[in-house]
This record gives structure tokens, sequence and C-alpha cells, in this order.
């Protein structure tokens, strides 16, 4: 068996900390058959905050999804870094998702037995790799978890839990952060104390952030916001506000709603294509 590809480091130059081509994934078949991304081609760049946004099924949890190696592209190509995902078997990707890729979910996935350091360097413990405390001081002191380290989950707000998870995300100084709706589960300050993390990550560390999201005010934290609808890429915006996020997302609906009255009113003989 041909071994993997060495995995990336985190990435210092101006090249995409990821990129897609041609990136397609469809889900079952014949009548259930769905197609959630149709021929996307995007490019992430490093040390950036790229937020990702669009209507439900969309298909921007399905871009992350697969960017992020948790799975696997119908068609087309993947990179982190310069590791094309496609060439790595199973034991690959699951060595690049450890090594090399943060997370972050809604549901804060933090294992409730553990104390925040624990859940903070658990990632690195499973990978017997030694924890670089000068930077897990770093990241906790910049986090404001000091205080915190020795409660476990149940102990903590639901936004002190969310910073332990962003933390852990970084702590392993990964290419690149995936956040799946990071603050759906907060209240507006501890939303805000999450997001200004990432982006001072983005600003002091030079990390990489990707984010779905649905909220124009968590968007507006981005440095670009791209588009998502029916599984292409439609739009982006640089240096975004909520507003400016706002008033793009009432366009999309606004012509989604506009196409939809226009297929009803047109006669069966031309929906049908005759």
């Amino acid at each position: 068996m041909t071994e993997n590809p060495p995995l990336p480091e985190p990435i210092t130059t101006t090249a995409p900390a990821a990129r897609t081509h041609g990136l397609t994934k469809i889900y079952g078949e014949g009548d259930t058959r769905v197609t959630a991304l149709d021929s996307v081609d995007i490019e992430l760049g490093a040390g950036k905050f790229t937020a990702i946004m669009g209507p439900s099924g969309s298909g921007k949890s399905t871009l992350m999804h697969c960017t992020a190696g948790l799975d696997k592209a119908t068609s087309g190509e993947v990179f982190i870094g310069d590791v094309d995902l496609s060439k790595l078997n199973d034991k690959g990707l699951t060595k690049l998702r450890r090594e090399s890729v943060g997370f972050v979910f809604q549901s804060f996935n933090l294992v409730p037995t553990l104390n925040a350091r624990e859940n903070i360097t658990l990632p690195m413990d499973i990978a017997g790799r030694k924890v670089d405390t000068e930077w897990f001081d770093t990241v906790v002191d910049t986090i404001g978890l000091r205080d915190r380290l020795t409660h476990k989950p149940a102990e903590l707000s639901g936004g002190q839990q969310q910073r332990v998870a962003c933390a852990r995300a970084l702590a392993s100084r990964p290419a690149i952060v995936f956040a799946d709706e990071p603050t759906g589960n907060l209240d507006s300050r501890s939303s805000a104390e999450v997001l200004g993390f990432l982006r001072r990550s983005v600003d002091e560390f030079g990390q990489t952030i990707v984010m779905v999201t649905h909220d124009p005010s968590a968007a507006a934290y981005a440095d670009r916001v791209v588009f998502l609808a029916d599984g292409h890429v439609v739009d982006e915006l640089l240096d975004p506000t909520a507003d400016s996020v706002l008033d793009r997302m009432k366009r999309f609906e606004l012509q989604t709603a506009a196409a939809a009255q226009q297929t009803n009113s047109e006669p069966p003989s031309a929906q049908a294509g005759a």
C-alpha cells in the first residue's frame, strides 16, 4: 500500500489553507437522490476568518464536512494545504483531522468526566503529543479560562464550555479550524465572547477559521462571507457588517421567492419541459 503523504504544517504563506475544485456530494439514489454540493470551487485563505452562509439545505454544512475530511466527496478535489484528501486512506484522514484540523461544534462536545484543562489537551493526549505549555498558557489566558481549568463541564456556563471547546480546537495549533454554528446555543453576551476570541485568534495568532453560521451578527466578525444556495456558491462579501450580510440574505430570499413564483405560475407543460 502507498504511504500517505505527510500532513500539512500550520500555514504561514499566502496560499489557501484549504481549497476545493469541482467538489460534488450526492446522497442517496434514484428518487431519494440529493445533490448537496454541485461542482463547488472555493479557496479558503490562510490566516483569514471565512463565514459560510446560506438557507437550510443550501449545502453549507456539507461543504464544511467535506473540506474538513469528515465526509468524503462524491467527486472533485479537496485540499488542506497541499494535501489531497482523496489520496488519504481512513487512517490518514484520521491523522490529518487529529493533527492538522481543529473543530468547534454547536453542542460543545466536551467530555463530562474531564475538567477544562483535560478537555483542552485531550486531542494531543490521544495523539501522544506533548503539550506546548507556552502556547497552552497563551490560549487559556487569551480566552479567559485560567480560573476555570479545574472545573468540569457541568460546573461551567454554556459560554464557558464553548470557550473550552475553542481552546481545545486551537491548542494543537492546527492548520485550520472549522466551526459549525459555534454560537447556536449561546446567549448574545456569550456569543460575543466566543466570536471575539475567534477573531483574535486570526488577528493575533494567524489562525485560519472557517465558520458555518446563519447569524448575520456572527458573520460580521469574519473577513469574508461566502453564500451558498442549492449546492452552489452564489456570492461572496468582503469586510462584512451585520447590515450588509442581512441585506444580501434578503436579496437571495426575494430572488428565490420570485423564481418559485415563476415556476408555479407556468403551465404544467412548461414545468415538464415540453
